[in-house]
């Protein structure tokens, strides 16, 4: 029996291969499996549930949680990048496979949902000189509790049955050219607004939340897919693929691999005179963890630094790096016995997209992601400051996700080569000729839409000799910078020359299929006045962002003097 991140198991069946994440997948058991009762309903009310038995929350731009209306002491909220069976999944899955039987049957292990359940969408990525794409796959991973078993493993009793949250929430970015990856963990208690999302199994519609809640509760509204539409909405990365980590996974591929190695700088036993903590118990020093001991780390808060989210973050920074570190050295992942539990581990363990959903696609990625060295590997997580008990994006978050957009390395190699955007071959019509239309993608997080803007611009357009240039009066999605977009290749001189013509960088002109003409969205960055300023590029990763190279192996988590042992 698999489980979910936070403890909720997940039942399979072996014949069918189907899996599921109470209550946000339909439900299948093996036989022969205990009767432990299932969720109250398939995705039901939304309900707390963090690591280490912690309330979880919700409400519009406050601090409430669902522990009896009390407040909830503050915390930095800082999940972080649980991604250890995703990385192993897709870089040795596909070595796994035994004949074309045992291939059908990891296929049947692997669970699929839609990728978006969101109405709007964000252009894809403009390619590169050599015609490259960048790709941006979110990894989620669930707190679900369902079973007496998983409530041993550190579950709350007050949460057992209850909606899943997507606790976990981390988007790899990796380049057009290969060469780099990133990796962006948000805080599980940031507040965010989540888009309208309809359930792809009931037609169940969820409709926009009124005010903004925590981005955990974005599983609940229907599955994964909307938690790719609230990244969405709110970096303005195109998502490509969505990967949704089953907890029990974590644990058993640590196993498979012989245990990671992690560092403390004290003793450390995590559990306090109340039973706070995970439970983890190590000597100073550097070890390798596996089964339940893996999993303790992964969800240690108390003892680590000052306890917060942060520090849990730090400590699955850590234990990625580590991960990826041991794949690429350990020589024992070339037996044939260990490569296939490894394989089933990995299937039996994650939920995709249809864009990932065999062995082959995986494998396919997994061969992408290889290319890139550790120490080109960045994790973060987004920059946020509190709103009471929650956090928010800060203004370094949109720093970080605008270097995402525009594939910018967080490590700082290589932006030298990045070339301008070249000025298109095909010529533009007359300025009179060109139909443009002008959207208001000034609202942000924390601002509601400038009024006016697009009449506004369309008015500067209109006086420029644009004669055909109109306002939209439909909502648009915010953008953070301004932009024109464009449908095909025909219509790029006529974008470039609409951005000349105000002062628009071409960097911000994109090729988009989402529109039919060209197409200016006035972003966040011209709320007001008739001249357009270009921000200053600076494409240094923010401080804020806590980043952390991937072949850094001195890291050693610092143990809170409160939590030793000798």
């Amino acid at each position: 029996m698999a489980r979910g991140w936070g403890g909720r198991d997940v039942t399979r069946n072996s014949v069918q291969g189907e899996a599921t994440l109470p209550p946000v997948r339909r439900p299948r058991r093996r036989p022969g499996e205990d009767g432990s009762p299932p969720a109250a309903d398939r995705r039901g009310r939304p309900s707390g549930g963090g690591a280490e038995g912690e309330p979880g929350g919700d409400g519009k731009d406050g601090a409430e949680g669902h522990a009896g209306g009390r407040r909830l002491p503050p915390r930095r909220g800082r999940r972080a990048l649980r991604w250890t069976a995703v990385t192993l999944a897709v870089l040795i899955l596909g070595t796994a496979g035994a004949g074309y039987l045992y291939y059908e049957h990891l296929n049947g292990n692997i669970e699929k949902d839609p990728l978006n359940l969101g109405d709007s969408k964000v252009a894809e990525p403009t390619p590169n000189a050599a015609g490259q794409v960048p790709l941006n796959i979110l990894v989620i991973g669930s707190d679900a509790r369902d079973t007496k078993e998983n409530q041993e493993l550190g579950g709350a009793r007050e949460t057992f049955g209850g909606t899943p949250l997507a606790d976990v929430q981390m988007l790899v970015h990796l380049s057009a050219d290969r060469s780099n990856m990133s990796v962006v963990s948000m805080p599980r208690d940031t507040l965010v607004r989540i888009p309208k999302c309809t359930d792809p199994d009931d037609g169940k519609v969820y409709p926009a939340s009124d005010g903004r809640v925590m981005t955990n509760q974005s599983l609940g509204h229907g599955g994964p897919g909307c938690t790719v539409a609230t990244w969405q909405e709110l970096t303005g990365i195109h998502i490509d693929h969505f990967v949704m980590v089953d907890f029990a996974g974590v644990v058993s591929m640590a196993d498979a691999v012989g245990g990671v190695p992690v560092c403390v700088d004290a003793n450390i036993h995590s559990r306090d005179g109340k039973g706070h903590g995970s439970g983890l118990k190590l000597a100073k020093g550097t070890h390798p963890v596996k089964g339940e001991q893996a999993l303790q780390w992964l969800r240690t808060r108390y003892g680590f630094e000052d306890g917060s989210d942060l520090a849990r973050a730090k400590a699955q920074h850590m234990y990625m790096s580590s991960m990826v570190r041991q794949l690429r050295e350990n020589a024992t992942l070339s037996n044939p016995n260990k490569l296939r539990r490894l394989a089933e581990e990995a299937t039996e363990a994650l939920t995709v997209d249809p864009g990932l959903d065999t062995v082959k696609k995986l494998y396919d990625l997994s061969t992408e992601l290889r290319k890139v060295k550790p120490e080109r590997i960045t994790m973060t997580t987004m920059p946020n400051r509190y709103v009471g008990a929650r956090v928010e994006p800060t203004e370094d978050a949109e720093q970080l996700f605008r270097l995402v957009r525009e594939d910018i390395p967080l490590d700082g190699k290589g932006t030298e080569k990045k070339t301008p955007r070249r000025e298109s071959d095909d010529p533009a019509a007359p300025d009179g000729e060109i139909a443009v239309q002008v959207r208001n993608g000034t609202r942000t997080d924390v601002l509601a839409p400038a009024s006016g803007r697009a009449t506004t611009v369309a008015g500067l357009l209109a006086d420029k000799g644009f004669t055909q240039a109109v306002a939209d009066p439909a909502a648009s999605a915010s953008e953070a910078r301004t932009v024109v977009r464009f449908p095909s290749a025909e219509l790029e001189g006529d974008a470039q020359r609409v951005a000349e013509a105000l002062g628009i960088p071409l960097s911000s002109v994109k090729r988009s299929t989402d529109v039919s003409g060209v197409t200016l969205v006035v972003g966040a960055d011209w709320r007001e006045g008739t001249a357009y300023r270009a921000p200053e590029s600076d494409d240094k990763t923010p401080e804020t962002a806590d980043a952390l190279n991937g072949a850094d192996d001195t890291a050693c988590m610092r143990v809170d003097p409160a939590f030793t042992w000798s």
